[in-house]
């Protein structure tokens, strides 16, 4: 069982907090700690717009892909 420091359940905000929240969450990881996105689709968004930020800086692990539920464990590396 892996231990992600938040999990943010994405269909849980409102849209305009989604990014915000999660931006917020990764940025208050410490290096090596994980969260864990949970959200009813792939958050291909998501992930370009944290590889602008962040290029090299983190790493993107799908848990679940779908159809329904997709989950994604993101670790801060630097």
């Amino acid at each position: 069982m892996t231990n992600y420091t938040s999990v943010i359940k994405v269909t849980e905000y409102p849209p305009h907090l989604k990014h915000k929240t999660i931006f917020e969450t990764y940025e208050n990881l410490q290096p090596t700690e994980s969260m864990l996105i949970v959200n009813d689709h792939d958050p291909i968004p998501l992930r370009f717009q944290l590889e602008s930020m962040h290029e090299g800086k983190y790493d993107w692990d799908y848990i679940e892909r779908g159809p329904t539920t997709f989950q994604v464990k993101i670790t801060k590396l630097k």
